[in-house]
């Protein structure tokens, strides 16, 4: 006699790999009300209503991709389900977005009260995965607003774009205040920047509950040094494409800001600091320095994969222009280095769907100066860590660590990040020994290129499974979007 069925589903077969064991066990995996029930192996088939075939492929936790920004090139509640459908293809089940006020976005100014209800109502029901925000306070007001944010909508992180106060999106500038949609008299400055941290130091003293994820992230470069070296790239014609745009925007800027960053979080006793998508071998290296400089600063170190897998002789250079920009090759192999030497914490994709018509000049298509920064690619994210992390030798549950366990922790994403019982059922799995050459035309994405064009991957996500439900499978974004905002306290 069979027994009743007690699980939702059954997925047998699956070589699970998890964030903290270098062993990787063939087991079934039993699923409950969105979440991982029983893990063991050869579980009956009868006890579960669903039985789906892992067929001994790879499953790693959900990739949580904690550093995307979905509408900002496009209406918020279009980019949600194109480039949702984009992560959902590369095994990402988490998306941590970062929104502001001002240009771009819902281009509005004003009190966060009011722009993030009008943000979450565009995203629900519009998201294939589950998703957050990250906030930006640009105005005064904003800094009074961080409880409120915190307290009502669960948001734990928030953000500084350092060079926003002298210094367009695309380049050079002199109306910050216009783009920033502030009043003429106020600054986005290194003072600003302050009064955001002791306004974050206060909201941790208020919940010590929460202490451990509430945190500050910073886009480091400084404005300053981006504009005088533009100016000096700009007329120099020895430089172009994205040997041009790093040089404009040198590798010293993004140190130079992370020691003012670091040293404003330890004037101001402002715990846990996310340092950006580290873009070069000095970004790295003044981060690990400021980290002995102030011991009792929890920080934590993020690199994308556009700058682990592209460099300034990419052929795709129009495409590839992005902040920080990306660099030479030695920088490319020291951020890998830092990679394996685990002082990188996790890596995202700042995904950031910028169509071909918006990207490039119609006017003067090839101008690096005029075309659009950001480009996307959640979807390869575990694709291009596994293909070139395997060549050096990273281990699996490292990739699991820095793509799920690691950037769930931080964010207080605390059912995320692991395949084990009570958490949510969010699994990937993986054909290790399956290659591919990335092409846009085969992308969810609306973007319409990828600066990774051409570019051979191996390691491609074969399945997606959202809280137990199959969201993706062999090519195919399935179903309606079932994303959930996730309240973080």
């Amino acid at each position: 006699m069979s027994e009743t069925p007690v699980l939702d589903q059954i997925i047998k077969n699956v070589r699970v790999v998890r964030p903290h064991q270098d062993a990787i066990e063939l087991l079934d995996l039993g699923i409950k009300d969105g979440k991982f029930a029983q893990i063991a192996p050869n579980i009956s088939p009868d006890t579960g209503k669903e039985v789906f075939d892992g067929k001994n492929l790879l499953g790693f936790p959900g990739f949580v991709d904690a550093h995307m920004h979905i509408g900002i090139y496009q209406p918020l509640h279009k980019d949600a389900v194109t480039e949702t459908k984009a992560a959902a293809m590369g095994g990402v089940t988490t998306s941590l977005n970062y929104i502001r006020t001002g240009q771009y976005y819902l281009n509005k100014g004003g009190s966060y009260r009011d722009f993030f209800p009008e943000v979450l109502a565009l995203s629900a029901g519009n998201f294939f995965v589950d998703y957050s925000y990250h906030i930006a306070p640009i105005a005064s007001q904003h800094i009074d607003e961080i409880p409120l944010l915190f307290e009502e909508h669960g948001v734990s992180s928030f953000k500084i774009f350092m060079f926003y106060g002298g210094y367009g999106l695309h380049g050079l500038s002199d109306q910050q205040n216009l783009f920033l949609m502030i009043n003429k008299e106020e600054r986005y400055d290194f003072a600003h920047f302050e009064f955001i941290m002791r306004g974050l130091t206060r909201l941790m003293e208020k919940h010590p509950e929460a202490r451990d994820t509430i945190s500050l992230s910073l886009h480091c470069e400084v404005a300053e040094i981006l504009n005088a070296y533009t100016k000096i790239v700009e007329n120099d014609s020895s430089l172009s494409g994205l040997h041009a745009y790093s040089a404009a925007r040198p590798p010293h800027s993004e140190g130079l800001a992370i020691c003012i960053a670091s040293y404003l979080a330890h004037e101001t006793n402002c715990a846990n600091i996310n340092l950006l998508h580290l873009s070069s071998r000095k970004a790295m290296e003044a981060a690990l320095t400021m980290q002995t400089a102030f011991p009792h600063i929890n920080f934590r170190r993020e690199v994308t994969v556009g700058h682990l897998l592209l460099d300034v002789d990419t052929p795709n250079t129009i495409w590839a222009k992005v902040n920080p920009p990306i660099r030479p090759r030695a920088d490319v192999e020291y951020l890998w280095q830092a990679v394996l030497n685990n002082q990188v914490d996790w890596i995202v994709s700042d995904h950031a769907c910028c169509s071909a018509e918006q990207k490039r000049s119609a006017k003067d298509p090839n101008n690096i100066w005029l075309a659009k920064s950001g480009f996307g690619g959640t979807e390869y994210l575990l694709s291009g860590v596994f293909s070139e992390g395997s060549k050096r030798g990273m281990s699996y549950n490292h990739m699991a660590k820095l793509l799920s366990w690691n950037p769930s922790r931080r964010f207080g994403l605390l059912e995320k990040g692991d395949i084990a019982v009570g958490y949510d059922a969010d699994l990937v799995l993986v054909n290790p020994n399956e290659s591919f050459v990335v092409r846009a035309a085969e992308s969810e994405s609306q973007q319409g290129y990828t600066p990774f064009e051409g570019v051979e991957l191996t390691g491609r996500v074969k399945s997606t499974f959202l809280r137990g439900n199959l969201i993706y499978n062999n090519g195919q974004v399935l179903g309606s979007p079932t994303g959930r905002y996730l309240k973080r306290y």
